[in-house]
């Protein structure tokens, strides 16, 4: 009867801490602006943004092993609004995280490690092109968040419903020197 009283608290222990471990995995990533700009350029506009990002668990894991990660750049104005798309990805074979814009294929930024990358989001230049100049008022707007649809298709249904796969940031706004 002892014996088995053990084995039961045993067993519930060991619930608990997988428990406590799964839910540590849980844990979403975070992501914040900190700042923000549209600077004008000769081919149109950049936007100059400042990130802190730390991603989830899941999230690192899936970039380390090569699957891309893209995060989705709303920029509005109230006369316009504008979508880019930044991808996070690593390459095994040159052992190089990158950070490109998928629409032009274009390579932002290369990294020797994925500590590097994430710091290097602190000052991100993301090219906005012509489409840039519609954007014009007294405030702007950016929101930047995990693009869920763009993973590959076996990881879009734990994307939509496990919290380690939510990275957003607020909505970040700032006003402009040409109102």
């Amino acid at each position: 009867m002892r014996r088995s009283r053990n084995i039961v608290s045993a067993g519930l222990l060991a619930l608990l801490l997988a428990g406590c471990t799964l839910l540590d995995e849980q844990t979403p990533g975070e992501l914040a602006v900190r700042g923000a700009r549209v600077q004008a350029t000769v081919d149109g506009a950049m936007l100059e943004l400042a990130l802190d990002c730390r991603l989830s668990g899941p999230m690192s894991d899936a970039l380390d092993r090569g699957i891309p990660l893209t995060l989705k750049v709303e920029l509005k104005s109230p006369q316009a609004a504008l979508l880019r798309r930044v991808e996070l990805r690593y390459f095994p074979l040159s052992r190089r995280y990158l950070v490109r814009d998928p629409d032009s294929g274009r390579v932002l930024r290369s990294y020797a490690a994925s500590a590097a990358l994430l710091d290097g989001l602190r000052a991100l230049h993301l090219p906005l092109g012509r489409d840039g100049s519609r954007l014009t008022g007294p405030e702007l707007r950016v929101r930047i968040g995990l693009e869920r649809s763009a993973l590959p298709g076996p990881l879009r249904l734990p994307a939509l419903f496990e919290p380690a796969w939510h990275l957003r940031s607020p909505e970040y706004a700032w006003t402009t020197d040409a109102g």
